[in-house]
């Protein structure tokens, strides 16, 4: 359940260096993460800004704390989707009991909220992005947990990425983004009213908007007028002015039931959109796929391997963060073969560019999968993406395909070492595959998860002891 509302605001002339000064203050960051992989999440923030992550009681949220000098890491994170600051939460809100009641509620909550730290991390984040030099980039459509879109428009994106950030020193976005994180630097009640001066001295106005995600059957209001009320309640304590189309900044304003998080947007766009530049029809998110690699916990010089790669999202996840084992991807479909190669050169080129000179450790091949040309018992982890029978394949054909690529499968992977990860929506035809595999896999556990609105699983299994001398050597 969703409503945005668009708000268009001045920024009042701040020094570079003042933007570029790394604050040490502890800041709290939320992140939206694929639904059911948020633990997994919370151990890759632990293991790698050593924060301790807390799970949102509403699926596909963490939140975890850092000081802002660490925040450039918090981009480099493989687990997360979008990120944001957060304002203020509350655990417990106690919603009024009518519409009029909630309204002024809201106006209430924008006067008194303790925007300023988070308007710093803000500032330092444009500096982040700015240094960086981020590439060119589209809009995607964000949704909500309930599925529904938070946003309608398509919005212009300059040809020049660093156009958005040239003028630090005016603060004077030129173009718009969808999830730009661009919110009003006021840091005081003095700094607010010079802003609205500068309006009359002709400052290029900007605009944001407020997202409203909610989930709850208790409330006497919708994310519409949640977002209407709170963003009119934003303009009026900022002096700033609505824009419906067009914005640069989001304000965020999370509720699940009785928990409220109100944050500052992050990211321009999904982190999860990274590593791939040639899509297919059914090309899994980065950040799902690094969910599913962590599962299998990859050691230096394992061979893995993806039998149904698609357009190669696991394959170059995985080399990008396991460079010391070695990949191995194929597909029966020579087109997708072709994007997971496209796939390939781009990171090779981005890699190149950023001064690298050595290769990915990862080959790709065209092969029939239920005849995969390998040796037996000569892979450490399978991990792939099985065709849900939706868009690619069929629920009549995946009855037939199930039980032929599990047993091949179970031939080339290592006896009592190996194990495979693998994701699928068809789950009433995976169970019966597997309970039809005379003992070579031994399910561990499952995940569920979200993938594009389905409810789907991905199954750890083990490949027990049993050899193909031991099994039905017919299988073999």
């Amino acid at each position: 359940i969703v409503g945005c509302i668009r708000i268009h605001f001045l920024y009042c002339s701040v020094s570079g260096a003042h933007i570029m000064q790394e604050l040490d203050e502890a800041v709290t960051i939320g992140a939206t993460v694929p639904t059911g992989f948020e633990h997994t999440a919370a151990e890759e923030v632990q293991e790698k800004l050593e924060a301790t992550a807390r799970v949102s009681k509403n699926r596909g949220r963490i939140y975890f704390d850092i000081t802002t000098d660490t925040l450039f890491k918090v981009h480099q994170l493989k687990s997360l989707d979008n990120l944001f600051v957060v304002v203020k939460d509350y655990d417990d809100y106690q919603f009024k009991t009518t519409k009029e009641e909630v309204q002024l509620d809201w106006q209430e909550l924008a006067a008194k909220l303790p925007w300023t730290n988070a308007l710093e991390v803000w500032k330092l984040n444009n500096s982040i992005k700015k240094r960086k030099g981020r590439r060119k980039r589209t809009n995607p459509t964000k949704s909500d947990q309930c599925g529904n879109f938070s946003t309608k428009s398509t919005d212009t994106v300059p040809s020049d990425p660093e156009e958005l950030w040239v003028d630090l020193e005016s603060l004077e976005v030129k173009e718009n983004q969808r999830d730009v994180s661009s919110q009003p630097e006021d840091d005081s009640e003095e700094e607010k009213h010079s802003e609205i001066q500068d309006q009359e001295s002709g400052v290029t106005p900007l605009k944001f908007r407020v997202t409203c995600n909610r989930a709850g059957d208790k409330h006497c209001f919708t994310s519409n007028d949640a977002a209407r009320d709170f963003g009119g309640a934003v303009q009026e304590f900022f002096q700033w002015k609505a824009d419906m189309t067009k914005f640069d900044v989001e304000v965020l304003l999370n509720i699940h039931n009785n928990e409220v998080v109100v944050g500052l947007a992050l990211t321009v766009e999904s982190l999860h959109r990274r590593n791939i530049s040639h899509f297919g029809p059914t090309t899994l998110r980065s950040t799902l796929a690094y969910g599913m690699l962590r599962l299998c916990k990859p050691q230096v010089s394992d061979v893995i391997v993806d039998p149904m790669c698609g357009t190669g999202a696991i394959p170059l996840e995985g080399v990008m963060e396991w460079q010391n084992s070695f990949f191995l991807a194929g597909d029966n479909s020579g087109t997708a073969v072709s994007r997971s190669v496209n796939n390939i050169k781009h990171i090779l080129k981005r890699t190149h560019d950023g001064g690298s000179s050595s290769g990915l450790p990862l080959d790709i091949v065209q092969w029939d999968l239920c005849n995969l040309p390998m040796r037996s018992s000569s892979v450490d982890i399978i991990i792939t993406d099985m065709p849900f029978g939706k868009r690619m394949g069929s629920k009549k054909k995946n009855w037939e395909l199930y039980p032929l690529c599990l047993r091949e499968m179970a031939r080339v992977c290592k006896p009592g070492t190996g194990k495979a990860v693998l994701l699928t929506q068809d789950k009433k035809c995976f169970l019966k595959a597997l309970s039809q595999m005379e003992g070579l896999w031994r399910k561990s556990h499952t995940v569920w998860v979200n993938v594009g609105g389905l409810h789907a699983g991905v199954f750890v299994l083990k490949r027990t002891a049993v050899g193909h001398q031991d099994g039905n050597p017919g299988a073999y």
